[in-house]
């Protein structure tokens, strides 16, 4: 798979957001400014913590990479 993150992360979007995965994923959708082409955890979540205001916690971010890593290496 050779796929950004924020490209993984938009098949768990959902107009009624079942989990803070698909809520973490429609926000995303709106930002405009969020690092579509990124592959690298640093540069997001650097991005994140300074942008991320719709983030409960860090720790949705942190399940969503770890999800995507999985998937990766299938």
């Amino acid at each position: 798979m050779n796929q950004t993150f924020y490209h993984y992360l938009m098949k768990y979007r959902n107009p009624k957001p079942k989990d803070s995965i698909s809520e973490f994923a429609n926000y995303a959708y709106e930002d405009h400014s969020f690092p579509k082409g990124s592959f690298d955890y640093h540069e997001i979540s650097s991005y994140l913590e300074l942008n991320g205001h719709y983030l409960k916690s860090m720790t949705v971010f942190d399940e969503a990479w770890e999800l995507y890593i999985i998937e990766k290496k299938q």
